[in-house]
Parts: structure tokens; C-alpha cells; sequence
């Protein structure tokens, strides 16, 4: 390299030579040649928490004429351009990094001040100008700034991403349940023949369930608008103007539209991961139902001539390598993949949110990560699975109606008037012989046909009794 293909940036372990054309500096590069762990780099959505934290603060300390207005409004400047889409490529370091993401968090500091004095006028490393520490950083601490991020990470990744999917997925589901309200199909306990039902009445109860969950998850939510911005090192706000902690969260608030608000007590905050615990606790909830959603998708559809076949999944590629003509339901398949490594990334959070000492819990990159991965990636499947699977079902009405009509737990509706033992009989008399049920009561005499006709009408008895 020449002279003008780097520039020399010193901390207090030393100095270093940067490359000219990127925007982080010394610290940044440290944590580069320290982590080269997974190539996992910083989510976008988890990027974008830190800047409108940064932004917000840098609003604050120079209305409180904490930083220098010139340098407040560049650091705002360079803010707007980065949510904007620009040096996205200069947030480089790894998910698996320094404890607690003071890596991660001088990378944005670096990148912001480097922008800032590029927008004053200034050369990249001139940090006697525009400081990481003393001015982008002004009044915080990598403990209280992360923290943050992660809680306005996961805000955004439900809000943008999750909440929306499910939105769709319900009603769509509903809709579902609607076109097929009037197809009866046999009912399935233990994987055995059960009491008929409504297809409709299944995607009802789908829908029901993610509905349940979203719920579950707005609650939980909750727990994210709480901020611990303000305590700095070790939650008692030093260096911190009297008026910051206030201030700072309600330009937060404003710049997301969230009604945020201060911590009652910073140190708790700083210390206690129960938030996070309680929506990844949340998330991985709603992935175990939607396991079972796309497993009974699979078995609904499975065939088409040795399984149930009672809907049709639309095909959207070949399933087969050597098999011609084979479609497999693999966006059901697909969503079962990442519920499980939703379930996966929450056994990770608990144990990295127990493993916090004293007054700071290290272990808040993975939790950052793979919280806010977890809402995404589940956000994106229930939206890949309602739009290329659940819009396009179809119904195999007449093999719905083959299995409700030739399930033996017909006979249940017939305890209450030959009795439960006579039922069973009648059962096992059918499963030996062939004779349909109907057939064996009117030749035992145990009712009349009319009697017969009324009780095994499967319109009526696949209907829910209401409330």
C-alpha cells in the first residue's frame, strides 16, 4: 500500500493502519482480526436499532449542548444517509464477538464519525475532531446502548416482519374456513378414525391458534418498550446529563412511533435478559403450533394414492430427482426446518441470559442475533407458507366424504341410544365382517331406520355445538 491507500488511527493499545476506503476504524479492525468466527455479520434490522439510538442521542446532547451543534447535526446527517441504505458494507464485525457487543457498538460509533467528518469537511481518523468515544458516544455505554438496541430490534422485526405475516396468515385461514365449511371429512385422534368434522372448522382452528399466539406476542412486547438508555456504565447514568434519560426516550419514541419509556430502575435493566427470554418464550410458542400446523398439512395432502389425499397443497416444484411426476409439500416441509431452529436459537437465549454477573450479562450478542434472527425468519416463512401453500389449497370433497362415511367412530353418536357396550359390539362386528354400521343395527334391531338415518346424519354431527 502507499501512503494514501491507508490512513494510521491509534487507541489506547496502540496504532493500526486502516484502509482509506472504509468508513470503520481501529477498533473495528481489531474485532476483525480477533472474531473471524462465523462470517455471520450484524442483522440489518439490528444495525438500524443502533442508528436511531445513535440519532436520537446525538439529538439530545446537542440540544443540551452536551457535543457541538455543528458535530450533533452530522452525526444526524450521517445517521439518515445509513438507515437510508448507504456504508451498509461498513458493519463488519462478527456475531460472536467481545462479551456484552462493545465490538458491534464501536463499530457504529466509527462508522458515524467517520461519515461526520466527511460531511464537515474533514479527512476519515481525524478523531480530534469528531470523536467515537467522546462525541458519538457522548452519555453511553456499550451496557446500556445494547440492550437497547436489542429491545428496539425486536420492536421493528415484529412489527415489519412477524405481526404482518400473521396478519396475512389468519386471514387467510379464514377464508379458508369459509370455502370449506360444507365439506365433512372424518375426524383423527391417535392417528386413529375419529367423529366426523369440517374441513372448514380446521382452518378455523388454525387461524384460532395463530390468532391466540399473536396475542401472546403483543403482550410480550410489552416488555420491549421499556428502556434502560440512560444508565450507562454500570446503570447509575453517570456521565450523563440530568436531563438526557428523560429527553432521549422520547425523541426515540417519536423517531420509531413507539410508545417507549424509561426503565424504573436502570440497573435492573442492565442486568435482567427476562425481557428477551419472555418473547423468544413467545416466539418459540407460536413455532411449536405452527410444527403441528404443517405437519397435519403433510399428512392432509399426503398420497395421492396410498395416503389421506383430502386437500391438494398447490405444487410448486418437482419433487423428485428419479421419481417423474412426484410433488412434495415443501413449503410445509420448509416451515417445520425453521420452527425447529426457532426452537433452537430460544434454548440459546435462556442460557445466555442466565449467564449474566453481577452488574452486566456478556452474552447479549447471541441473544441480539438470535432473537431478533428467530421473529424474522419465522416472519418470512408464515409469509412464504400462506402465499405459496394456504392460498392455493384445494379440497378433495368426495374423499373427504368416502373417510366420514366410512369411519367407524360413526358409532360413537350411537351410545346415547343403544348404550356403550352394544355400540362397541356393533363396532367390532363391522371391523370384522365389512358390514357397514347401519347395516348391523337395523339387522340387531337395536333401532329403526328412520331412528338410524337421524342419529348418523353427518351434516349434524360434524357440526360445533354452540355456545
Amino acid at each position: 500500500m502507499t501512503n494514501t491507500d491507508f490512513r494510521i488511527e491509534r487507541d489506547s493499545m496502540g496504532d493500526r493502519q486502516i484502509p482509506n476506503n472504509v468508513y470503520y476504524g481501529i477498533q473495528t479492525q481489531r474485532a476483525i482480526e480477533n472474531f473471524p468466527i462465523s462470517g455471520l455479520k450484524p442483522l440489518p434490522t439490528y444495525i438500524n436499532a443502533g442508528l436511531y439510538i445513535k440519532k436520537a442521542t446525538a439529538i439530545v446532547n446537542g440540544e443540551l449542548n452536551c457535543i457541538p451543534a455543528d458535530i450533533s447535526k452530522a452525526i444526524i446527517q450521517a445517521t439518515d444517509e445509513i438507515l437510508a441504505g448507504k456504508l451498509r458494507d461498513q458493519f463488519v464485525v462478527d456475531v460472536y464477538q467481545a462479551g456484552a457487543g462493545t465490538s458491534h457498538h464501536m463499530n457504529i460509533n466509527e462508522v458515524l464519525t467517520n461519515r461526520a467528518l466527511e460531511l464537515l469537511g474533514d479527512e476519515k481518523g481525524n478523531y480530534k475532531r469528531v470523536s467515537p468515544n467522546d462525541h458519538v458516544n457522548y452519555g453511553q455505554s456499550t451496557n446500556d446502548v445494547i440492550p437497547t438496541a436489542i429491545r428496539i430490534g425486536g420492536l421493528l422485526a415484529l412489527s415489519q416482519t412477524l405481526q404482518p405475516a400473521l396478519d396475512n396468515a389468519i386471514s387467510t385461514l379464514e377464508a379458508k374456513a369459509v370455502e370449506f365449511q360444507d365439506i365433512v371429512k372424518s375426524g383423527r385422534t391417535h392417528l386413529q378414525d375419529a367423529v366426523p368434522v369440517r374441513l372448514g372448522e380446521n382452518f378455523q382452528a388454525w387461524a384460532q391458534i395463530l390468532t391466540e399466539h399473536q396475542n401472546r406476542l403483543y403482550i410480550a412486547a410489552g416488555d420491549l418498550m421499556v428502556l434502560g438508555l440512560g444508565g450507562s456504565a454500570a446503570g447509575t447514568g453517570m456521565n450523563t446529563h440530568p436531563q438526557y434519560r428523560q429527553r432521549v426516550i422520547e425523541v426515540l419514541s417519536q423517531l420509531l412511533e413507539i410508545p417507549l419509556e424509561p426503565a424504573p430502575h436502570l440497573m435492573a435493566a442492565m442486568q435482567s435478559m427476562g425481557a428477551f427470554v419472555n418473547v423468544s418464550g413467545a416466539v418459540r410458542n407460536l413455532a411449536q403450533d405452527l410444527v403441528k400446523i404443517s405437519h397435519d398439512l403433510r399428512l392432509m395432502d399426503s398420497g395421492p394414492k396410498t395416503g389421506f389425499k383430502e386437500i391438494q397443497l398447490p405444487p410448486v416444484q418437482p419433487g423428485s430427482s428419479i421419481m417423474p411426476g412426484k410433488y412434495n409439500p415443501v413449503m410445509a416441509e420448509m416451515t417445520s426446518m425453521v420452527c425447529f431452529q426457532v426452537m433452537g436459537y430460544d434454548n440459546a437465549i435462556v442460557l445466555a441470559a442466565q449467564a449474566g454477573q453481577l452488574e452486566l450479562n456478556v452474552m447479549m450478542p447471541l441473544i441480539a442475533y438470535n432473537l431478533i434472527h428467530s421473529i424474522e425468519i419465522l416472519g418470512n416463512t408464515i409469509s412464504a407458507l400462506t402465499n405459496s401453500c394456504i392460498q392455493g389449497i384445494t379440497a378433495n370433497k368426495e374423499r373427504c366424504l368416502d373417510y366420514a362415511e366410512g369411519s367407524l367412530a360413526l358409532v360413537t353418536a350411537l351410545n346415547t341410544h343403544i348404550g356403550y357396550l352394544n355400540a362397541a359390539a356393533v363396532a367390532k362386528e363391522s371391523l370384522e365382517t365389512g358390514k357397514s354400521l347401519r347395516q348391523i343395527v337395523l339387522e340387531k334391531g337395536l333401532m329403526t331406520e328412520e331412528e338410524l338415518a337421524n342419529v348418523l346424519d353427518l351434516e349434524q354431527m360434524s357440526s360445533i355445538v354452540p355456545l
